[in-house]
């Protein structure tokens, strides 16, 4: 098999680097740029220097050739003072003078009837036709200019001089020296501009660290904010931003104290919407006890009226038995939302061993007897499947499922239960190949007096709080509930620790 090429991961862009290193690249250009520009000005001033050194050892040199016998002719007028060239040289039109220093010079004639040779560091080398050729053809009058001889000898500064009979001096010094300075001084320049890259990056790193460590306290205590329990209960935000961090005279600290000021309103706030869920539930509660009295003396009184020897006219038993179906209904309504409110207030839940397996038995059991016309499945494990709860609330969750499913559903609708074991979890499903859930209801299915819209048949009195009840008291178990919903397949799940 051909293995598959290796793609390189693109870089972040810069506007996604953090504040650190975003600061960190800054300086270090910073520093390079400032590095380059002094670097290449320190550079040209000293090859300027150099250059008007090397030009006045040019001076010299022409001088000190004079000196051994060339007479110039300065003025143009083709008369010299005396003499008429060179000792040696006797006739000569072109006097070729290379290399000459301090330790003297050497003459040489363009047709070789001198020494034809250049001051080394090695000694003397001799010049050949070539190499003067090449001297002769770039030079331009008076004006010194630089001349690559080639091999050991390099580039040369070069001038030139009239001699008297209308010939020319010419007289040259080596710019090694010049090179060999400036070559040091470029790798002294790239050395030391990488040795302070790397020095301050280093320090630029941890004089950035320091500078931000209160910024990330800030963020520190904002993360440990973000993983507060928030949307219920009795909330407390007693974290906050250290003092020294919230110093409004520095950004950072600005940042800490808007930060600091933020927390306190939002806490303000959890507090007033706390206290307004309290009240809320405890009317709920007290509303639902006091509801039970009256519903049952309503139920008992119909109920009355239903051993009346006398004879009662018909729509006189059909009122009374409508007051006490509604009277019925209204109970289950109250003893439903006293169970929410209980269950909101975190009222402790019996803890016992409880047989899930036979729980769905029984659930099973109790809603084909009241629906049969639907068809009630069973799927369980071989072994038992045991869970630490409270059995009447986990009975109802079963209850609520199947009478949700039995409810919604029209008739010879496939019903089954399952429970199966997920590691430190167990699920109970409860699945239907009815009409299914409408999108639009799936996200807030188990909220409480949701009910579904036409498109799932449903009898009437349905008070909208079982799938409610269902997610409370799976909640109260430390499990969670899931659906899933399409056309002819819905299930409805519980999770409770195993």
């Amino acid at each position: 098999m051909t293995p598959r090429p290796h793609l390189p991961v693109a870089a972040h862009p810069p506007s996604r680097w953090t504040l650190r290193t975003q600061l960190l690249v800054a300086v270090l250009a910073l520093f390079t740029v400032v590095m380059l520009a002094t670097s290449a000005l320190t550079v040209l001033e000293t090859r300027r220097y150099l250059d008007s050194q090397l030009g006045q050892d040019l001076q010299s040199a022409l001088g000190r050739a004079g000196d051994r016998g060339g007479v110039f002719d300065d003025d143009g007028d083709g008369r010299v003072p005396h003499g008429s060239g060179p000792p040696g040289a006797p006739g000569s039109d072109r006097v070729l003078v290379l290399g000459l220093a301090a330790d003297g010079s050497v003459a040489t004639d363009s047709r070789g009837n001198a020494l034809n040779s250049v001051t080394l560091r090695d000694g003397d080398g001799q010049l050949d036709t070539a190499q003067i050729a090449t001297v002769t053809d770039g030079l331009k009058g008076s004006e010194a200019v630089h001349i690559d001889l080639g091999g050991d000898l390099g580039e040369y500064l070069v001038t030139s001089r009239t001699l008297s009979g209308g010939g020319q001096f010419i007289v040259g010094v080596s710019t090694e020296p010049v090179d060999r300075l400036l070559s040091k001084l470029l790798a002294l320049v790239v050395g030391g501009t990488a040795v302070g890259l790397v020095l301050v990056g280093a320090g630029g790193a941890l004089v950035i660290r320091r500078s931000l460590a209160p910024l990330d306290r800030v963020a520190a205590t904002a993360r440990q904010v973000s993983g507060l329990q928030l949307d219920s209960g009795d909330v407390s935000l007693a974290v906050r931003v250290p003092e020294a961090d919230a110093d409004g005279r520095t950004e950072v600290g600005q940042v800490g104290l808007a930060l600091n000021t933020m927390l306190d309103d939002v806490e303000s706030a959890l507090q007033a919407r706390q206290q307004s869920e309290m009240r809320v539930r405890q009317f709920v509660a007290d509303a639902s006890h006091e509801l039970r009295t009256p519903l049952a003396s309503i139920r008992g009184y119909a109920e009355l009226t239903r051993r009346e020897s006398e004879p009662v006219p018909g729509t006189v038993t059909h009122a009374i038995g409508r007051v006490e179906s509604e009277a019925l209904r209204m109970q289950e309504l109250v003893e439903d939302l006293l169970l929410l409110a209980r269950l909101d207030s975190g009222r402790p839940l019996e803890r016992e061993p409880v047989d899930l397996s036979l729980l769905a038995v029984n659930a099973v059991s109790d809603a084909h007897a009241a629906s049969p016309d639907h068809t009630w499945e069973l799927d369980l494990p071989d072994e038992p499947v045991e869970v630490t709860g409270d059995g009447a609330r986990l009975h109802q969750i079963l209850a609520n499922l199947l009478a949700n499913a039995r409810t919604h559903t029209p008739s010879g609708t496939k019903v089954v239960t399952r429970l199966r074991p997920e590691g430190r979890m167990v699920r109970i499903s409860v699945s239907d190949n009815g009409p299914g859930i409408p999108d639009s209801l799936q996200a807030k299915v188990f909220e409480r007096f949701t009910r579904g819209d036409d498109s799932r048949s449903r009898e009437k009195g349905s008070t909208g709080l079982g799938l409610s009840i269902v997610a409370a008291v799976g909640q109260a178990h430390g499990g969670r509930v899931e659906v899933e919903s399409a056309p002819g397949a819905t299930t409805f799940s519980v999770l409770l620790p195993a």
